[in-house]
This record gives C-alpha cells, sequence and structure tokens, in this order.
C-alpha cells in the first residue's frame, strides 16, 4: 500500500508540473537587462511581436540598450512636458517604466508567419518566414479620450493595436495595471489574442532564412524624440536598411543614386577591355 501511495503520489505530481509548463508563458521569454536604479532617456525604442520582446537605445547608461518583454508605459505629465522633459526609462526597485512623449514612435518589428511540415518530424510547425517594420506610438492624442486621463500618467501595461504595415499605428489594443489585463482586454476586443502571446504559444522558430521587408517602414519625420542611434542595435540596423536596399534595388531607374552608381563601372569598362585584348595578342 505504501508503495502504491508513492506511485500515486509521484504521478500527480508529475501531472501537475506537466499542465504548468503547457501553459502560455508571456514574461518566462526575455530575460530583462539588469539595470541601476534611475532616470535614463530614451534616444529609440522598438517592439517585436515574435516573443513580446523591448529594446531600448539609453543615453548615460551602462549598457546602452535595455531589454525586457515587461514594461509598463505611461505618457509625461504637463508639467514634465512644460519643463521640456524628454522620454525616459525609470528604474525604481529593479522595476523599470517607460514614459514618453506623446509623439514618441517605437518601431514595431512583425513577424510573418507560416505553418509548414518539418520533413524530419513530419509534424506541422509554426515558423517565422520573414520580418516587416512599422511604428507604433502608444500616447497619440486620440488615446485621451480613451481612458481616464490620470491613468494615462500612471504606468499601465499596454498591448499593440493589430499590426498594420505602411502606417504609423496610434493607441492601443489593450490595457491594464497587469500584463494579463492588457492581454484581456485586447482579446475581448478583437476575439484574438495578441500576436506575441500566439507567438510563444507556437513554439516560433526561423527557417535559417528569414528576411526583412522594409519597404514599408514609414520613418518618423526628422526632430521626434526617437532619433537614430549612432550605435549598432536592433532599430539602429532596421531604420537604416531601408536606404541601403531601396538604392541596392532601384539604382537604374533612380536619378541621383543611379547616375552615382553606375558612373564608376562606366568608367572602368575601358580599362578591362584594353587588358583582355593585350592578353590575346
Amino acid at each position: 500500500m505504501v508503495f502504491v501511495l508513492c506511485l500515486t503520489t509521484t504521478a500527480c505530481t508529475t501531472n501537475t508540473g506537466s499542465s504548468s509548463s503547457s501553459a502560455p508563458n508571456s514574461s518566462a521569454s526575455v530575460t530583462p537587462t539588469k539595470m541601476a536604479d534611475g532616470r535614463y532617456p530614451v534616444q529609440q525604442a522598438s517592439y517585436n511581436d515574435a516573443n513580446g520582446e523591448y529594446s531600448l537605445f539609453l543615453l548615460n547608461a551602462s549598457p546602452s540598450v535595455y531589454n525586457t518583454d515587461n514594461l509598463p508605459m505611461a505618457s509625461l505629465t504637463p508639467e514634465e512636458i512644460s519643463a521640456g522633459q524628454k522620454s525616459y526609462l525609470q528604474v525604481e526597485s529593479g522595476q523599470a517604466s517607460l514614459h514618453l512623449t506623446e509623439d514618441f514612435k517605437i518601431e514595431y518589428m512583425h513577424a510573418v508567419t507560416e505553418t509548414q511540415t518539418n520533413p524530419q518530424t513530419g509534424q506541422a510547425e509554426t515558423i517565422i518566414v520573414r520580418q516587416e517594420s512599422s511604428f507604433w506610438t502608444p500616447f497619440a492624442g486620440a488615446i485621451a479620450g480613451q481612458m481616464v486621463a490620470n491613468a494615462l500618467f500612471t504606468p499601465h501595461y499596454y498591448v499593440p493595436p493589430i499590426y498594420q504595415p505602411g502606417i504609423v499605428m496610434t493607441g492601443y489594443g489593450g490595457y491594464g495595471s497587469s500584463y494579463q489585463q492588457a492581454v484581456q482586454q485586447y482579446t475581448n476586443r478583437y476575439q484574438s489574442p495578441p500576436a506575441a502571446v500566439k507567438n510563444r504559444q507556437n513554439s516560433l522558430r526561423t527557417t535559417g532564412r528569414v528576411r526583412s521587408n522594409p519597404s514599408n517602414v514609414n520613418r518618423p519625420a526628422s526632430g521626434t524624440t526617437n532619433s537614430r542611434p549612432t550605435g549598432s542595435g536592433v532599430g539602429g540596423t532596421n531604420l537604416r536598411r531601408p536606404a541601403s536596399n531601396s538604392s541596392g534595388s532601384s539604382t537604374p531607374r533612380r536619378g541621383s543614386f543611379g547616375s552615382g552608381g553606375s558612373s564608376s563601372p562606366t568608367r572602368s569598362t575601358p580599362r578591362r577591355s584594353g587588358g583582355g585584348s593585350r592578353r590575346r595578342r
């Protein structure tokens, strides 16, 4: 009887553990960067809906990039705006909160997924086939009429609206005092969980040849608070990529880029042909 009781207890413990691990985990996918308490100016921010990760590029901070998927946000207060305060990351007792100006644009990285059959296992898997980029302004002017004004200035959790390529998305899809409340509000509104939650549940993997689609990037106007960083990083790479891709893909048809790109090969062609004729003689 003792032996049977032990087996029963072990089986119950195992079942409980397996059901717990199979439940979607909304906070364990990204390990937050350790940052000393303080206030750090934010130069740029990006959000990746493959796993819900925020990457913040900070000034006067070490490390200069802060990564997390647990990030409450708030709008700057009228007093802060009057004093000329810019967007910043506040860290108190290890808990970070992001305080943004109304026009601050967060780069939104969207994972485009497909369900494919793994040839090795024969199982259907959800994979990332490419990434697209747009921008999201959580505290655009329209948001003031959607919620109590005081809540704007207290850190809350926000879920972005449904991704739309080529435009700057404004407002939020859901918000709450906890991430779970924000997800629930989003789910009730759209009858589907946010992209980051679905992607975590599907245990996304890449094909090994993920390609980005920067043609949909709508760059922020010059003078905004999230100017491009000078160093390397997630946001910096994606923001610089459209210029290089556009010059490479449409060089023959563009006036300034085309003439500059084709002038060097044209001048060097006679030298190559001359060298070839001398070798034939």
